[in-house]
C-alpha cells in the first residue's frame, strides 16, 4: 500500500473516531494539524508520512477524552498493522505522537515529533485556537471569565498555556507562523477586557 493510501485509510479512522466531537478536538482539528506537519515536515526536510500520519493519530487515547486509553491506542497499533504500516513505520509514528502533550512538559525526541507537537500547538493559538479554547471550556462546564476566582476558567487557559507557546515551538517553520498568531489572541484578550 502506497503512503498516500494509508494516510487516507488512517483519515477515515480518524474521522469515524473524531467526527462528533465538540471540545475542540474534532476531525477538522486532527485534519488541521496533519496538514501543518505535512507542510512543516517539507519546509524542515523531515519524513513527511510519518510527520503527517502521526499528527493524524496524535489525541488518539489521550486521557482527557478517553475513558479508556490503553485499549484506543492497541486497537489505533492494530489498525496500523492492517494498512501495512512496516513495525518500523509503526514505531516512528508512535514515538513522532508520543510526547506531544503540553501537559506533559516533554520535547519529543524525534524530528517529526517537534514536528507534530509544534503543528498541534498552532492549532492552539490564533483564531482557532481561541474558539477551541472556548468549545473545550462549555464542554467542561466553565466558566468564561470570573473576576473573583481566575481558576478554572476558559480566558485563564490563556495565561496558564497558550501565551507560552510561542516560545515553546521547536521548529523556525512553526515560530514563524507562532508570532502571527500569538499577536492575535493578545489583542482579542485587549479587546474581552475592555468590553468585560
Amino acid at each position: 500500500m502506497h503512503y498516500t493510501e494509508k494516510l487516507d485509510a488512517i483519515r477515515h479512522y480518524i474521522y469515524n473516531m473524531f467526527s462528533n466531537d465538540s471540545t475542540g478536538h474534532d476531525y477538522y482539528h486532527m485534519e488541521r494539524v496533519a496538514r501543518m506537519a505535512r507542510t512543516i515536515a517539507e519546509q524542515e526536510g523531515a519524513n513527511r508520512f510519518i510527520a503527517e500520519a502521526a499528527a493524524w493519530i496524535h489525541d488518539v487515547g489521550d486521557r482527557k477524552l478517553f475513558s479508556d486509553s490503553a485499549n484506543e491506542i492497541n486497537k489505533l497499533n492494530e489498525f496500523l498493522l492492517t494498512i501495512n504500516c512496516t513495525p518500523d513505520q509503526l514505531n516512528q509514528i508512535k514515538a513522532a505522537a508520543r510526547d506531544v502533550s503540553f501537559s506533559k512538559g516533554r520535547i519529543p525526541m524525534t524530528q517529526e515529533g517537534k514536528i507534530v507537537q509544534d503543528a498541534d500547538r498552532l492549532d492552539a493559538i490564533g483564531a482557532i485556537g481561541i474558539a477551541r479554547t472556548f468549545a473545550y471550556g462549555g464542554s467542561k462546564e466553565q466558566l468564561i471569565w470570573d473576576n473573583n476566582s481566575k481558576d478554572n476558567t476558559s480566558v485563564q487557559h490563556f495565561y496558564d498555556k497558550l501565551l507560552k507557546l510561542k516560545d515553546l515551538m521547536n521548529t523556525s517553520s512553526a515560530r514563524e507562523i507562532a508570532k502571527e498568531r500569538h499577536s492575535f489572541m493578545e489583542n482579542y484578550l485587549d479587546q474581552f477586557f475592555h468590553e468585560w
